[in-house]
């Protein structure tokens, strides 16, 4: 269930609070070859399941990066801000990769709200941590904290 903002206030508020867990994703090798054709990542654990299955994890794993940027898949799950006049993505600090995410399992991103702050512009910075859970797995694939920058509409 996505969680809706549409005020400063109501970020601020939100301060601590889990957004909650998103469906489950289904990691594929097509997904994996199309990231590595993206980057040019062709690495073995990536994209040659027969070499892969011999090697450290068992079979192919998804890239870091892959993993990252379906964070940005989750985020809307997560949560929505409306009355905007804008809404940016700022960056992203303390990325962790803990655990591999193997093709064929399935992830999930759990989300909280670490903090908000009022820029000078009157806009609100706020950081997200997206836990990218692996099925099964007591680590998780990725931890991010998400940085947005949102102006809303000034009040009526």
């Amino acid at each position: 269930m996505t969680t809706v903002f549409s005020s400063a206030a109501a970020l601020q508020a939100a301060v601590g609070q889990s957004l909650g867990a998103t469906d489950w994703l289904r990691i594929e090798q097509p997904r994996v070859d199309q990231f590595a054709d993206a980057t040019g990542d062709h690495q073995w654990i990536h994209v040659d399941p027969e070499k892969a299955a011999k090697g450290p994890f068992g079979g192919t794993i998804a890239h870091g990066y892959l993993t990252l940027s379906l964070v940005n898949y989750f985020l809307p799950q997560l949560m929505r801000v409306e009355n905007l006049q804008m809404g940016v993505n700022y960056g992203c600090d303390r990325v962790r990769f803990p655990a591999p995410v193997r093709v064929g399992a399935r992830i999930r991103g759990v989300g909280e709200v670490t903090g908000v702050e009022t820029l000078a512009n009157g806009a609100v910075q706020v950081v997200v941590r997206v836990t990218v859970e692996v099925e099964g797995s007591d680590r998780p694939g990725c931890v991010v904290d998400t940085i947005s920058r949102y102006t809303f509409n000034p009040a009526a």
